[in-house]
């Protein structure tokens, strides 16, 4: 099927390529902003006169939005032209950057961050449902492998770039830059964007929106306290509580609507909750260490935030080289080898870092991590297309999002474990009081020690999630892709 002939719901011929790459610079843009405030902080906690607790909600609460959005991504997805809802959802986000960029004040950058999450957690999902929707299911892999670029390479480059930007321009510039990309992609759109997606007049149902919205927002709230206020704070367990609970009576009501807000049902089908579980452990494991790994860099080593955010570039750029690539080897080989090789990858990259000590050359650090992303790209994206070509094509919305929903809890689960583990094993560990009284030095190495000692047991978790997802990947099949390519 050559992409000169290929036509929209309508029967419109368009370029597949030129709308694919539309949707991916688009997507790029608005999950770069992610992690783009990540070495800001400091900068701006001066700027506004903040406190630490008070600048992290820049990036909770762009979390949060974000994962709210998700579940409602799939209703609007089936209900509203592809082409309107993309620009919509682009624009949202265009609004939001231009509130940050003037924002005199915290509470209106707050504002803008939240606006911005918006755009992100539909535009998101739009991108890999239209992007799976398009090409038939033998060349799903080749065209989720770009996708990853997007996924994959954007949060990665983030603190590297803004640790860039912070050093030598105003910290409104991490906002200034992404302004002109996205409205490059928002007049593209118009063009090379197209109705792709057959819609229907599906009834919104408030009562599961609003089940959604408290359930997933206090779940992804709950974890993301964990690290300030530990596992016993009566927030952090209250919020968990009502989340499980209204995600609950949210599940329960999906499964008695006839047309529910979210087809819970695609998870009656063995290959997409396998490639969900899966794609939600390497999640856990990337996120969490991506999280850790800097601390250790400026805790432990005294680096800047821009060194840390260099050390791990390599790892970054491997995601964006390997998405491709991979994505091209899952339409030949399928996901199981791909899955097997990488997640071993990933847990003999994973492994080292529990033997870290304040001396570990860099080089060594450096080179660890661009295995583990080298493994995670192996993973992350053929895992998720076999999973959505196992659904039928009026599922794949649905899939998406619930697929997305699964692993941004994964991924704030994951990240609340492992900075748990890390505080517990360290403050457990750390000698007292009297011991800094009467030997100064032997009060430095000891709490040295207990400081790696976190950092050893977080990473060993992360390896733990590693070796979990290795064996559920043992259950992927690959039988299916190879019959579909045969065809």
């Amino acid at each position: 099927m050559a992409n000169s002939q290929v036509t929209d719901v309508n029967g419109k011929p368009y370029n597949r390529m030129l709308l694919l790459m539309t949707v991916i610079v688009g997507t790029f843009t608005t999950v770069l902003t992610q992690t783009l405030l990540a070495t800001a902080y400091p900068t701006l906690m001066k700027a506004f006169d903040i406190s630490t607790s008070t600048v992290q909600w820049l990036t909770t609460g762009f979390l949060l939005v974000n994962g709210i959005m998700i579940p409602i991504s799939a209703f609007l997805i089936n209900r509203f032209n592809s082409k309107y809802l993309y620009i919509s959802a682009m624009t949202i986000f265009f609004i939001g950057t231009v509130i940050c960029y003037i924002a005199p004040s915290f509470a209106i950058l707050l504002t803008g961050r939240l606006i911005e999450a918006m755009g992100v957690g539909l535009s998101m999902p739009l991108m890999q449902t239209v992007s799976l929707s398009i090409f038939p299911p033998e060349r799903r892999g080749a065209a989720m492998g770009m996708a990853g670029l997007a996924i994959g390479l954007a949060p990665a480059i983030g603190p590297t770039l803004s640790g860039w930007v912070i050093d030598n321009y105003s910290w409104r510039t991490l906002f200034g830059m992404i302004l002109p990309i996205a409205g490059l992609v928002i007049f593209a759109a118009f063009f090379f964007m197209k109705k792709v997606l057959e819609t229907s007049k599906p009834t919104l149902d408030v009562l599961s929106a609003l089940l959604s919205t408290v359930g997933f927002g206090s779940l992804l709230y709950g974890f993301s306290e964990v690290g300030d206020k530990g596992w016993g704070s009566a927030i952090v367990i209250s919020t968990l509580i009502i989340g499980v609970i209204f995600i609950v009576l949210f599940g329960w009501r999906q499964l008695r609507l006839e047309h529910p807000f979210l087809e819970l049902r695609v998870f009656t089908n063995g290959t997409f909750t396998i490639s969900a579980i899966l794609s939600s452990v390497v999640n856990m494991a990337m996120v969490g260490a991506e999280m850790v790994l800097p601390l250790y860099m400026q805790t432990v080593r005294g680096d800047t935030a821009l060194q840390s955010g260099l050390t791990l570039l390599p790892g970054a750029l491997m995601i964006g080289i390997m998405s491709p690539i991979t994505g091209q080897l899952f339409d030949r080989l399928g996901a199981k080898r791909l899955a097997m090789t990488g997640l071993t990858l990933l847990t003999l990259g994973t492994i080292p870092f529990v033997f870290l000590t304040e001396n570990t050359p860099m080089i060594e650090v450096t080179i660890l991590y661009a295995v583990r992303m080298f493994g995670i790209s192996m993973v992350m994206m053929p895992v998720t297309t076999a999973g959505m070509n196992a659904l039928s094509y009026d599922l794949i919305s649905h899939g998406t999002a619930v697929n997305n929903t699964v692993r941004q809890v994964a991924s704030s689960v994951g990240t609340a474990i492992l900075i748990s583990v890390l505080s517990n094993v360290t403050n457990n560990q750390m000698p007292t009081k009297h011991v800094l009284k009467t030997t100064p030095l032997l009060y430095k190495d000891q709490a040295m020690a207990s400081v790696l000692s976190g950092y050893h047991a977080a990473f060993a978790v992360a390896a733990l999630f590693c070796v979990v997802g290795l064996a559920i990947s043992f259950f992927l099949k690959e039988k299916r892709n190879h019959q579909e390519v045969a065809k």
